[in-house]
């Protein structure tokens, strides 16, 4: 447990950091914990000594009152206005990171906090200069913070400690407003895009067709080859910008598909955003260059089954084959099982494995990207 952080009369302290904690010196005291926007009273006890801490780790507006000798001594109301505030968010992938930077600004925002907020090291550069009023870091070791919260994907949270909503029954944008008391809804961050302009004067198309595990590709054995086929006769060029060439792990490797132009490396993540700022929309998986694209406010067609429509960010063109076994990502009943690569919950080795993805037909997504506005035109001209 860090050291609490505030002081109050009498040797009392108290902060808000994952939650509400009260301690007291030894003596004779009484220690309330409150919600005051629900009027529920939390905590109401004798205590002798230590510390007093909220179940609930989420935003809550707690309110104190500290009694000794039945005299009330202490009483603080939370408010962040012009405080110190931590948001730990850096176990999260690019994704999750992508859908709760404009949770943590709107959170600022009203708040009026001093918004500190803990990042995974690459995603520093997409967030460089872009939210001003708040200090985008990747390691931590101050403790002085006067609360504290996480917004992060939290597994097999049954008794939602800390989160008032599962994630899966919300999707990842949503589930950071939760945490942090905010009206639920998406929220697009802002981020940094490369100088440079537009990087190629052709008209082009940008794919990422590797994910974190298999039940994130699009599985259609064909589905790749024929997309780009398709694409490139309609006059634009295909630019894949994945990170690497291949993925994979054990006997099963993946490469970028035939006919797409090879854009993969480590490239910096703003480049990335470069690259799909002028792209003439994106095509992609449930993956964080998913998120990279729509943050960079490009269409995004994506292509997944593993989780429901409502898991990412929403997007006009979102394909789902809801004909056979599908959403079990999102499914409260199954426990994830994130060290399994192969994970297929419902199906695992029988011939119904990963048919989420692999019975999302070509003409499915081609039928989608035909509705995007403008697409094709200069071609037929």
């Amino acid at each position: 447990m860090t050291e609490i952080s505030q002081h109050g009369p009498l040797g009392i302290k108290f902060d808000f950091q994952d939650g509400c904690r009260v301690c007291v010196p030894k003596g004779r005291w009484r220690i309330q914990l409150k919600d005051l926007d629900t009027k529920s009273i939390l905590f109401d006890q004798d205590v002798q000594e230590g510390v007093v801490q909220s179940t609930k780790k989420y935003f809550i507006r707690f309110g104190i009152c500290v009694w000794s000798e039945d005299v009330l001594v202490f009483s603080h109301d939370l408010n962040l206005e012009d405080k110190n505030v931590v948001i730990r968010m850096n176990l999260g992938g690019l994704g999750d990171h992508l859908a709760w930077v404009g949770q943590v600004a709107e959170f600022a925002r009203i708040h009026k906090a001093h918004v500190t907020c803990i990042v995974r090291q690459d995603i520093l550069s997409l967030l460089d200069g872009v939210y001003p009023k708040i200090n985008f870091i990747s390691s931590d070791t101050e403790n002085g913070y006067y609360a504290a919260y996480k917004t992060l994907v939290f597994f097999n949270d049954k008794e939602c400690i800390y989160q008032p909503v599962d994630y899966r029954q919300v999707g990842l944008c949503v589930t950071a407003s939760y945490i942090l008391g905010l009206s639920p809804r998406e929220r697009r961050p802002e981020i940094t895009i490369e100088d440079g302009g537009r990087p190629i004067s052709d008209k082009y198309v940008c794919i990422a067709t590797h994910a974190s595990s298999i039940n994130k590709s699009w599985n259609n054995p064909r589905g790749w080859i024929d997309l780009i086929k398709f694409i490139k006769n309609k006059g634009y060029r295909v630019i894949c910008i994945d990170e690497k060439r291949t993925y994979g792990k054990g006997s099963v490797s993946r490469f970028i598909p035939n006919g797409a132009e090879d854009m993969t490396g480590s490239h910096p993540l703003s480049e990335r955003a470069r690259w799909l700022k002028y792209a003439e929309f994106f095509v992609g998986v449930s993956s964080g260059l998913a998120w990279v694209a729509w943050a960079s406010g490009t269409p995004v067609v994506m292509i997944s089954g593993f989780t429901e429509i409502f898991n990412e960010f929403y997007t006009p063109y979102r394909i789902i084959n809801r004909h056979v076994c599908h959403g079990c990502s999102n499914d409260v009943s199954i426990e994830f099982n994130r060290s399994d690569f192969f994970w297929c919950p419902r199906h695992a080795n029988t011939d119904r494995e990963f048919e989420c993805s692999r019975l999302i037909a070509v003409e499915h997504v081609t039928s989608v990207i035909e509705k995007i506005p403008g697409f094709g035109a200069h071609h037929e001209k």
